[in-house]
């Protein structure tokens, strides 16, 4: 048996990192990046939507980067969710699609526009306290996911001696952050 990072042909001495190192890099940074994606409420997709849309045409991929800019990355809808949003929005006569070049540029109806104003009150879903709580709190996994990232590069690519370096400097880190929580 090992220690979960060496198979059977051995470990870190051969110059090469473990098979078992990097599932446990993907591990993390998929733990990593279920805690950087925020849950929004129902409802968020439509709203964002409706509210860029009042400020200019757009199609689906612009839509998702300027919730996603102006979220400061805390939150960037799926496809999978905004799609079917515009759809659905299409389907109510809230917004009509143009195609131009292959794309379609979604812009709102007088129908939606009214929508728009009538909740023009209310904060944007990207500005709600989720998306902000999970923005703040975001680059601690965002900056775990990229140490993941460079230590699997230092794996794949460096030599034995570089490897033994950044064992050294992860094991360093971890002190170091437990050293945070147990100050007062």
């Amino acid at each position: 048996m090992g220690d979960g990072f060496t198979g059977p042909s051995g470990g870190w001495g051969q110059g090469r990192a473990p098979q078992g190192l990097w599932e446990a890099m993907e591990q993390l940074r998929g733990m990593f990046e279920q805690k950087v994606a925020p849950r929004m409420g129902r409802g968020d997709v439509r709203a964002a939507v409706l509210s860029l849309l009042a400020e200019r045409p757009m199609h689906g991929y612009q839509i998702i980067s300027e919730i996603a800019e102006r979220s400061g990355g805390a939150w960037k809808p799926s496809a999978g969710s905004v799609y079917p949003t515009l759809q659905l929005l299409a389907d109510e006569g809230l917004i009509s699609a143009e195609e131009s070049n292959g794309r379609k540029t979604y812009s709102l109806t007088e129908a939606g526009r009214a929508e728009a104003e009538a909740s023009a009150d209310r904060p944007a879903p990207w500005q709600t306290s989720g998306a902000r709580d999970s923005g703040s709190g975001g680059a601690l996994p965002k900056a775990g996911i990229e140490l993941a990232q460079a230590a699997a590069q230092v794996g794949r690519t460096g030599t034995p001696e570089q490897i033994k370096q950044a064992v050294e400097v992860l094991d360093d880190a971890r002190r170091r952050l437990y050293s945070i929580l147990a100050q007062d």
